[in-house]
């Protein structure tokens, strides 16, 4: 479906290139993305931008765009890193290959007045992240900015046609969302307005036309995403079972919260109890890898054991999930494997059988999505749990003595997160048991104890992540409260690692 008046962005497969979607309609501005061959059925676009890739311009089948319809639209066009390059050829210019791939910050220096710039900073910082540069340039090319090296990074061809050697989606991109501002300003009032009100009556509308009379099977596990999807299909009115399945891997008190939870959004849902099949099945079990896998296809079972027959397969994918996953047909590059992109949910998937209402949409849209659809407040801000639970927070074998000092370490970790107003300030946080004893002294004597990892840190959608600086107050009293209440720990640390090189959970 397209929409006139829409910010199209042609996606050659960047793992940023949803980010400029989300920018967009961060702006105000309808947004959608589309595959660079859907460039012919686009109805009256507003504007168009061509993301960036992991490919190069002068690969055999390299990813292309039909010049000639592009510039039938008559609309202001930008190019973003590979975009750029394909624009420079598509004028008549040339790339060559880069000695080196250019990765992380640069200094924008902008040079003669031009739109895209106005009102920016004359040095600021940008996000590279390319290996090919622009050689020729054609005859009327105007370089409009540099960066420190004097190396042309943004060039406009005639009036409202744009291309940059650099990521303003990214917050990396310190002026990055003024440029999107700039050029789309270009479109001189022609676009389409973005509401989040308008966006939930749509997909509403797109989710009774899918699901057609069908039952549709829903997992929840009382994070964001499930509980506004199952709120979602609920107010879609649709027909819907909502499962909630206790792997033994929860936190403190967490099945009940979940119940509490979605009584309270008045959706209903049926709780299966497979702890001891879980914890059965992980006795022993010790390497990360397997721990997942047992777990990830336990839970399959279990799920679809519940259901005679699956009609429709509702999920609460993300987009990170999908350019995380991207699949061997996809022209972006794959990171990791999610949960609901294994192989038995792409079987389903293939066949036509899974809906992903969420699956243009990051974590903070979701929630805003949440809010219009009146969930309470809580359960928007409660923070991301990972499927495998606290699995992988746990290193090393499973036992329920280890889950029970786990939960009562992080249970008191969030309590004085919430007491000191940084439950929200954080975008994730935890305690974890490390597979290691440590000595220490307790009562006069020695002891040789666990040891706790405290971690929180912020981030826009787990992709990458900074450790949070927590008030020393608040480490303290977390800290003296484990040690004096949790039993068999004798040691607390705080994790200080960034995502990358650390990923945010342990395993």
């Amino acid at each position: 479906m397209t929409t006139e008046g829409e910010v199209a962005v042609l996606d050659y497969g960047s793992q940023y290139s949803q980010l400029i979607v989300r920018r967009v309609r961060e702006l105000g501005f309808v947004s959608h993305l589309y595959a660079p061959e859907r460039l012919g059925e686009l109805k009256a676009p507003g504007a168009i931008i061509l993301s960036g890739g992991p490919r190069s311009t002068s690969e055999k089948d390299a990813p292309d765009v039909d010049f000639e319809k592009l510039k039938a639209f008559g609309v202001p066009v930008l190019g973003v890193c590979y975009g750029m390059q394909l624009l420079n050829i598509k004028h008549g210019g040339t790339v060559k290959p880069g000695v080196t791939r250019e990765y992380g910050p640069a200094r924008l220096i902008t040079g003669e007045p031009c739109t895209l710039f106005q009102g920016l900073s004359h040095d600021s910082q940008i996000w590279m992240s390319h290996s090919d540069t622009v050689q020729h340039l054609p005859e009327g090319t105007k370089v409009v900015a540099t960066n420190q090296d004097s190396v042309p990074v943004a060039l406009q061809w005639g009036e409202a046609c744009y291309g940059i050697q650099f990521h303003p989606e990214v917050t990396h991109s310190h002026e990055g969302t003024k440029i999107l501002e700039n050029f789309l300003s270009l479109a001189k009032g022609k676009l389409a307005k973005f509401s989040i009100t308008d966006f939930k009556n749509q997909m509403l509308e797109q989710i009774r036309k899918e699901v057609a009379g069908r039952e549709v099977l829903c997992g929840v596990s009382g994070g964001v995403d499930s509980t506004v999807l199952a709120v979602l299909l609920h107010k879609a009115g649709i027909k819907q079972r909502c499962i909630f399945v206790d792997h033994g891997l929860l936190r403190k008190h967490e099945r009940e919260d979940v119940v509490a939870q979605f009584a309270e959004v008045g959706v209903p849902i049926e709780v299966i109890d497979a702890s001891e099949q879980f914890l059965g099945a992980l006795k022993g079990v010790t390497d990360p890898e397997q721990k997942r896998k047992i777990i990830g296809n336990l839970f399959l079972d279990v799920f679809f054991g519940a259901a005679d027959h699956v009609e429709l397969l509702a999920q609460g994918t993300l987009y990170p999930d999908v350019i995380e996953s991207a699949t061997s047909g996809s022209i972006a590059s794959k990171i990791k494997t999610h949960h609901n992109r294994v192989d038995r949910v792409m079987e389903l998937k293939e066949a036509g059988r899974v809906i992903e209402p969420l699956a243009e949409l990051f974590k903070d849209e979701v929630r805003a999505l949440g809010a219009e659809l009146g969930i309470p407040h809580r359960a928007l801000w409660r923070h991301p749990f990972p499927g495998p639970g606290l699995a992988v927070r746990v290193p090393g074998e499973i036992t329920e003595e280890r889950l029970t000092s786990t939960r009562e370490a992080d249970a008191i970790f969030m309590e004085e997160l919430r007491k000191s107003g940084w439950y929200e300030k954080t975008w994730q946080a935890y305690a974890a048991l490390l597979p290691v004893k440590t000595v220490g002294v307790k009562g006069d004597e020695r002891s040789y104890e666990q040891a706790i990892s405290l971690r929180a840190v912020i981030s826009e959608d787990a992709m990458t992540a900074d450790w949070v600086e927590l008030p020393y107050q608040v480490l303290r009293n977390t800290s003296n409260r484990i040690l004096n209440s949790v039993k068999g720990v004798n040691r607390v640390l705080y994790d200080i690692s960034t995502k990358p090189p650390a990923s945010i959970e342990w395993e």
